[in-house]
């Protein structure tokens, strides 16, 4: 059976979070819609609370501790990508950027990837496409055409019923599951010990 691997990245701050319960929600219709493929799942989910003082850490001194660096290896090793941040002033939580930024800006390079976000008001909607997309298409992923906004009101009984939000889900797990099943991103592994392609051993660098 085919296995793929799926990150999850969450930066609500509060526990429970609905950041959580949105990212929670997109990853278990995306490993249902890949089961359906016959593709086995691996997914891990990473709360990024549990990290903020190590990712502060980082940007002050430019390295991370190995309880970040696993984390950082764990999201640019995986499969496909799940991130889900509060909107806070009308954009992204400063957690979530900050982890994002100690990340390589080529490590996430093809990685099939699916948005979400989470406020009070369905009027911070458009963060996903001004903010949260334009991030990821920065990093070169490949960012699914459906994200997944949640207001308080989503949660409750009486919303949207032009489009409720398992619908908005729905479609972009599917989305997400279709990339990350014909998804290889092996070629774009590289061995940080490995020496540049235009270095001689014989005769140091050589003039390009």
């Amino acid at each position: 059976m085919t296995v793929r691997t799926l990150a999850v990245v969450s930066a609500g701050l509060s526990q429970p979070s609905s950041t959580r319960m949105l990212a929670d929600k997109l990853a278990a219709a995306t490993v249902s819609r890949l089961e359906e493929d016959g593709i086995e799942t691996q997914v891990q989910t990473f709360e990024l609370r549990d990290v903020a003082q190590d990712i502060m850490n980082n940007m002050l001194t430019g390295f991370p501790s190995p309880k970040l660096d696993s984390v950082i290896e764990a999201v640019t090793g995986a499969d496909g990508l799940i991130a889900v941040t509060p909107i806070f002033t009308t954009s992204y939580s400063g957690l979530f950027k900050s982890f994002f930024d100690v990340i390589d800006n080529r490590a996430l390079t093809e990685m099939p990837v699916v948005i979400g976000a989470t406020a009070g008001t369905a009027r911070h909607s458009l963060a996903l496409d001004y903010a949260l997309r334009p991030m990821f298409t920065y990093l070169h992923a490949v960012v699914v055409p459906t994200s997944v906004y949640a207001a308080s009101e989503d949660w409750g009984s009486g919303a949207d019923t032009v489009k409720t939000l398992p619908d908005r889900i729905d479609r972009a797990a599917g989305e997400l599951a279709a990339l990350v099943a014909r998804t290889d991103r092996s070629h774009l592994v590289q061995d940080p010990f490995a020496l540049d392609a235009s270095f001689s051993p014989t005769g140091g660098f050589q003039a390009q």
